[in-house]
């Protein structure tokens, strides 16, 4: 198990984390959120020994995190690295006699990883040649070539289409299942919901939330009240005092409401301007959980 224990690290003035904990068990998968300049980058850095921390420390299995460990650990950083020019298929083996692979091990071990990442019709490109969304397989490939204990992956998903965040994914949950602990922040929260069951939110370099994911969902304070309307103003929450519009597509409207607002009152308002053909409460998902805890910290 990875475990960051009240790790603490500034440069100069600015106070990048403070106090920052966090744990990623063998076989799970841990999305780690938070805005911008929150400390995530810095974070990663720490566990992988590219940054010292002030105080605190990083741990593996109980045991502090040396040189030998960082070899058992898969490094996907958010400003690619690698080799423009270099066939991809030799780059992985490259990458692979690095980490002490043997050679057959290491062609055997790209061809797989290439074909399992979508790639095998383009092992004798060079990375230049490849698209964007093909750099950042690559990328994961590269990361996962030495067969890793511990994968830290910094915005794996970013710009990627459907296709390729499907490709990731499921090699990122195949992993997991094989043992593997995953570290990996992205702004995508939708994904985030769906690939992980734990979360850490961190903001201006506090951990502000963790937990379940479901368990973050049902523990909130917060009403969302989901109403199918039809033949109705979008307009119509406009003047509905308690109630607020926070994502509206077609018929479907989703508000935020008052906790002293009466569900009764939101559906007479509602029958008032339309045809009504459904009204739920339902939890917050986890983009709206995000929001409500980076809000509290900033207040």
């Amino acid at each position: 198990m990875l475990t960051v224990e009240r790790v603490s690290k500034q440069f100069g003035d600015i106070v990048a984390l403070d106090e920052c904990s966090l744990s990623v068990e063998r076989g799970s998968v841990l999305g780690f959120l938070g805005p911008n300049g929150a400390g995530k980058t810095t974070t990663m850095r720490i566990v992988l020994g590219l940054v010292d921390p002030d105080s605190g420390g990083v741990s593996w299995d109980g045991q502090p995190i040396d040189s030998a460990m960082r070899l058992r650990i898969g490094y996907m950083p958010e400003e690619r690295g690698l080799y423009p020019r270099m066939p991809l298929h030799e780059q992985l083996v490259y990458h692979g006699r690095l980490h002490g692979m043997a050679k057959a091990d290491a062609l055997t071990e790209a061809t797989t990883l290439l074909e399992m990442l979508g790639l095998g019709d383009r092992v004798d490109a060079k990375i230049e040649e490849l698209s964007h969304g093909n750099q950042q397989r690559a990328q994961l490939a590269v990361a996962l070539m030495h067969r890793p204990e511990l994968l830290v992956l910094d915005e794996p998903f970013a710009g990627l289409d459907p296709i390729g965040v499907d490709a990731l994914s499921s090699v990122l949950a195949e992993r997991a299942q094989t043992g593997v602990a995953v570290l990996f922040s992205s702004h995508q929260l939708d994904l985030v919901e769906d690939m992980c069951r734990r979360v850490v939110i961190i903001n201006e370099g506090s951990v502000v939330l963790a937990g379940d994911v479901d368990a973050l969902r049902q523990s909130s304070s917060r009403r969302y009240l989901d109403v199918v309307l039809e033949e109705c103003d979008s307009g119509w929450v406009d003047d509905l005092d308690g109630a607020e519009l926070v994502a509206h597509n077609g018929s479907r409207f989703r508000l935020l409401v008052d906790d002293r607002m009466q569900v009764s009152e939101v559906a007479a308002w509602a029958e008032k301007h339309g045809s009504m053909r459904e009204f739920s409460f339902t939890p917050p998902d986890l983009s709206e959980v995000f929001r409500e805890s980076v809000r509290r910290r900033g207040e």
